[in-house]
């Protein structure tokens, strides 16, 4: 009995290693889970659901064989893939999930998100997601031809590569404040995300009471996956290779 968690994948066709390793851990790892939840940038970037990329179709037919063997599955957005829409989720077996909501794993209230949130310091990205979110400006986007969609995303790339490569890692990284924050507006005392790349289970005390935050790891080099039963919760990796 276990619930399985997985974020920052950010699968492209440059790294074909991270695609075998996802299907390889969808075929093996995750038959007769309780669930599996992936907290965001699935891809390393998304621009419709209309796009014809084979790399898409094969991820999606991976994801949907494993719900069809009855494990449920759960996204939620991420910065990278935030226009993922119900197509694909549908083609691909899963449920859509808001950012940040709250599950209940095993009789414990648990928080999840993707994370991004959580950066407050990094003011000139929460400026650029802000806008992002915007309904209005995703409509116009994804009407825009898909060879302009493309052309654009790799822009953005681009331009938040170098602009992070100049950014200190604190300001890159969750802030406390936020994390006490949501933690108390839903009510909760454990809370998992993805999105900074930093795996690892954080304790503290939130009002005086023992709190948990665990962060999901990236699949660059090796698959990150936290895995979560009534008796507790594991961070394991799986080689690429």
């Amino acid at each position: 009995m276990n619930t399985l968690f997985i974020s920052d994948i950010h699968l492209s066709d440059t790294r074909p290693d991270m695609t075998a390793a996802l299907v390889r851990f969808l075929e093996q790892d995750a038959p007769g889970a309780d669930a599996l939840y992936v907290l965001g940038d699935l891809f390393e970037f998304w621009v419709g659901d209309d796009d014809p990329n084979p790399l898409h179709r094969q991820v999606a037919d991976a994801f949907f064989a494993l719900s069809q063997q009855g494990v449920p599955l759960y996204f939620i957005h991420g910065n990278r893939d935030f226009l993922l829409g119900r197509q694909f989720a549908k083609r691909a077996g899963m449920t859509l999930l808001g950012d940040p909501c709250v599950i209940d794993l095993y009789g414990e209230r648990v928080l999840l998100s993707h994370g991004d949130l959580l950066c407050t310091l990094d003011v000139d990205y929460q400026k650029f997601r802000r806008i992002t979110q915007q309904k209005w400006l995703r409509w116009l986007f994804l009407r825009l031809p898909l060879a302009r969609r493309q052309s654009i995303a790799y822009r953005l790339r681009g331009q938040s590569q170098m602009e992070n490569a100049g950014k200190q890692q604190t300001i890159m990284d969750v802030t406390p404040a936020a994390v006490d924050a949501m933690l108390r507006a839903h009510d909760c005392a454990l809370m998992i995300h993805g999105h900074t790349h930093r795996p690892a289970i954080h304790e503290f005390k939130l009002d005086g009471k023992r709190a948990r935050r665990i962060v999901l790891g990236d699949w660059f080099e090796q698959g990150s996956i936290l895995v979560c039963s009534p008796a507790g919760q594991r961070l394991e990796t799986r080689s690429l290779a």
